[in-house]
């Protein structure tokens, strides 16, 4: 079936494929088009997507379902003064392309391309910058609350997905927005709820009256005439909540206080324009629920749209190519067959994660312990505080989550876990640098974040089998622990079955030389190690970030003229600052260099690009170690020649 969508959409040569497409530079070239032009940009627009797409790799399905409400989107409303904000951003890609992008949109992701999400210095149609979920109604209310403060008839406008709906912060945002009353159009793109049978001829036209004037004013003005006899107007309202409850599932949405619309099908573009066109014209909170189907057009990504949610490089003839068995296994890979082996030796242990089943690596926990598999969906804060429940009566919960969204229940991390010295162990996957989803899912700080927290267990391994002993070390300790690791696999490592719990605290001395010592926190250590070969320095390998390991640490600033921390986190506040606390605390002053992460946001692009330009490689650390040494013998020489001329001095003076 993929061959199939090549060929009809391939009849034509290269430079005459895309007429309509071709001619959109911004979306003023696709408000000239008329209406009936729109269906045939359409498909041009999906096959042009599926094209580069599948030479470039990046998110692929999310966007084949919004071709047609981009289009509608751009060609009704007056962007960019009126302001479209994307809920995180994987759909957008038919959004770039039409808005000035195009000839760059195979550069999507990789080094000094389009970045992965909308972002607002590379786009004035971008309003937003996202990469997170659930924001977009948040922010598209703050633009509706400014434009009625500047007095400005700028419309706003929030697209979230049913994921995105799934955070309680979206459910504020509603909460917020029908009691200001705000001039906002909020639309679900929903592409999984199971309310599809609904979408059809008759869901559609239901629709395209409720937005209509005759509806609107029937409403409004009836409301106005039945004011002063309540009881009247208390049944009429209770019977059109009614009988649109029968209809569509929009209930929830009318009390919060908007106007709902739907549910319609988004691959339907005379619907869909004509039922924006008259939300356009209408005030106050409004809602639409839009039916999509991730991955439409092309068969394979309507039949998988998770495989096809982010690809690499494909031939779109055949789709993409069975995944092969990694020659390593991940980190996360790790993590999952250690919490199956535990579960079935330890019933307390539960698995919790926000959403990130595959990702996190507890497909095969899921389907064994089913019982004991919590997808709370993408609500952080909510898994943290559940767990904290959990632990609260008996069980020992393990969270799987990822770096950048454990930043989103910290609150409850420090208030429900730690402040109650709870035993739930944290997972912490894609520690670091992740590559092409870029500073919006790189995790820079999470041991920033987390050492500054009392009692606290934080572990850094620096390689598979590492992990795995950790994480059964933090599962069996009686207070919070937290595990991070890197995505991606290790140094393929043999990882042991047997678990062991290792002494906390306890560093590792892999390397003993001279001069420098390098201290190691988590998988750097393999480079580390190479540049200690190099200079001949010494190369602990920290484990712990808390609590050190100070005898060790002390012994070690005794017999060095240099110390150097090393891992990949921000500096700033890092591991390498609790190695200076720790030297303050005991009154040793010495040469330190701190090495990490800079203190900017890394550009997103491949995992080698990214630590490349974040200086992570072992010439990068070999000469800031030598500069380093030379500026500290050049120092302790100038001040020996000083010491020597000032004794000379003495000895000259008249007695």
């Amino acid at each position: 079936m993929a061959a199939e969508f090549l060929r009809q959409h391939t009849t034509m040569s290269d430079s005459g494929r895309y007429p309509l497409l071709q001619g959109i530079d911004d979306p003023s070239d696709l408000r000239a088009l008329p209406e009936a032009a729109l269906p045939r940009l359409a498909r041009e627009l999906r096959s042009f997507l599926v094209e580069s797409v599948s030479r470039s790799g990046g998110h692929f399905s999310a966007g084949l379902g919004s071709i047609e409400l981009t289009i509608a989107l751009h060609y009704l409303y007056n962007t960019p003064e009126d302001r479209i904000v994307w809920d995180v951003g994987h759909q957008a890609y038919p959004h770039k392309i039409l808005t000035g992008r195009r000839d760059r949109i195979e550069t999507v992701r990789q080094w000094g391309g389009l970045a992965p999400f909308p972002k607002r210095d590379e786009s004035p149609y971008d309003s937003f910058g996202v990469g997170h979920s659930s924001t977009s109604i948040s922010a598209a209310l703050g633009m509706a609350l400014a434009a009625r403060a500047s007095g400005s008839e700028r419309r706003a406008i929030a697209v979230i997905g049913d994921g995105g709906l799934t955070a309680g912060m979206a459910f504020e945002a509603l909460n917020h927005a029908g009691d200001l009353g705000a001039d906002l159009l909020v639309i679900l793109n929903d592409n999984n709820m199971a309310i599809s049978p609904n979408v059809g001829a008759l869901a559609n036209r239901f629709a395209q009256l409720l937005s209509g004037t005759l509806y609107k004013a029937v409403r409004e003005g009836g409301k106005r005439v039945l004011a002063n006899v309540p009881p009247v107007l208390q049944l009429a309202s209770r019977v059109e909540e009614h009988v649109k409850g029968m209809i569509m599932p929009g209930t929830l949405f009318e009390e919060f206080g908007f106007n709902y619309i739907g549910p319609i099908d988004g691959h339907d573009l005379p619907a869909l324009l004509t039922t924006l066109r008259n939300l356009r014209t209408m005030r106050g909170p409004q809602f639409l629920h839009v039916i999509t189907r991730k991955g439409k057009g092309y068969d394979p990504a309507e039949a998988d749209p998770v495989a096809y949610h982010g690809v690499a490089p494909f031939d779109p003839t055949v789709g993409i190519a069975p995944a092969r068995t990694p020659s390593k296994a991940t980190f996360s890979d790790v993590f999952g067959d250690w919490a199956c082996d535990l579960a079935a030796l330890d019933r307390r242990l539960v698995a919790i994660t926000p959403a990130m089943r595959e990702g996190s690596g507890l497909v095969r926990f899921a389907r064994e312990f089913p019982d004991r598999y919590f997808d709370v969906g993408i609500a952080e804060q909510h898994a943290v505080t559940v767990a904290a429940g959990m632990a609260c009566d008996g069980l020992k919960p393990v969270v799987a989550i990822y770096s950048t969204f454990l930043q989103r229940g910290y609150d409850q991390v420090i208030h429900d876990v730690v402040t109650q010295r709870l035993p739930v162990l944290f997972a912490i996957d894609r520690a670091g640098l992740v590559g092409s989803d870029g500073p919006t899912h790189n995790g820079s700080f999470d041991l920033t974040y987390l050492r500054c927290l009392p009692e606290v267990v934080v572990m850094t391994p620096a390689d598979e089998n590492e992990c795995r002993q950790m994480l059964y070390t933090g599962f069996l300790l009686d207070r919070p622990a937290f595990v991070r690791y890197p995505r991606g696999s290790g140094t393929g490592i043999e990882v042991q079955r047997t678990m062991q719990a290792l002494p906390l605290g306890a560093a590792q001395l892999r390397r003993r030389g001279t001069r420098a010592a390098l201290l190691v926190f988590g998988t750097p250590l393999p480079w580390c190690l190479q540049v200690g070969d190099e200079l001949d320095a010494t190369v602990v390998n920290m484990r712990f970030v808390k609590p050190l390991d100070e005898r060790l640490l002390l012994e070690v600033a005794a017999q060095h003229e240099l110390l150097v921390t090393v891992e990949e986190n921000a500096i700033t506040g890092g591991a390498g600052s609790a190695v200076n606390e720790l030297l303050a605390a005991n009154g040793i002053a010495m040469p330190i260099l701190n090495y990490g992460l800079p203190d900017r946001f890394v550009a997103h692009g491949t995992q080698a690009d990214m630590l490349r330009d974040a200086g992570m490689t072992p010439a990068a650390l070999r000469a800031a170690i030598e500069a380093r040494l030379a500026a500290s013998a050049a120092s302790a020489v100038s001040e020996a020649t000083t010491l020597g001329s000032v004794r000379a001095a003495g000895a000259d003076r008249p007695r």
